[in-house]
């Protein structure tokens, strides 16, 4: 008899663990930064280039960058644990975006090109996208 909730069946191993793989790692990466942002938030706020602020600016950026962290975790582990494409999509849309709105800051307003960060926000956003068209290949 074939069990066909929880994490067997359609759940973290239906498809193989292959296909979500690429998709964990980024939930991994992008823990490991919400962590960081919420423990230790100089030190998250210098890794992407940026001073830590005070005050209201202080509130912002921990709030801001932990919510964005946390949620494309989260979206990607509902998407893996769930085998359910649109929280991967979830996902791939805010690391995109990422992407477009950094570039249209250098476009726009005159901020330093952050190209490797760019490229690693395309990057992740990819390997979810990866991981979402894998789950959703019939199975062979």
């Amino acid at each position: 008899m074939r069990v066909e909730t929880g994490l067997i069946g359609r759940g973290l191993m239906g498809k193989g663990i292959w296909t979500k793989l690429p998709a964990a790692l980024v939930a991994l990466a992008m823990g490991i930064s919400a962590v960081q942002w919420l423990s230790n938030p100089a030190a998250a706020a210098e890794s992407l280039g940026m001073p830590l602020l005070t005050g209201l600016g202080l509130s912002s950026q921990v709030g801001d960058f932990s919510a964005f962290f946390v949620g494309t975790t989260v979206f990607c582990l509902l998407g893996i644990f769930r085998s359910n494409t649109t929280w991967l999509y979830s996902a791939a849309v805010l690391l995109a975006m990422a992407a477009v709105f950094r570039t249209s800051a250098w476009l726009f307003h005159g901020a330093s090109l952050a190209g490797t960060l760019i490229v690693v926000e395309i990057v992740l956003a990819g390997l979810v996208l990866l991981s979402a068209w894998l789950i959703s290949k019939p199975a062979v």
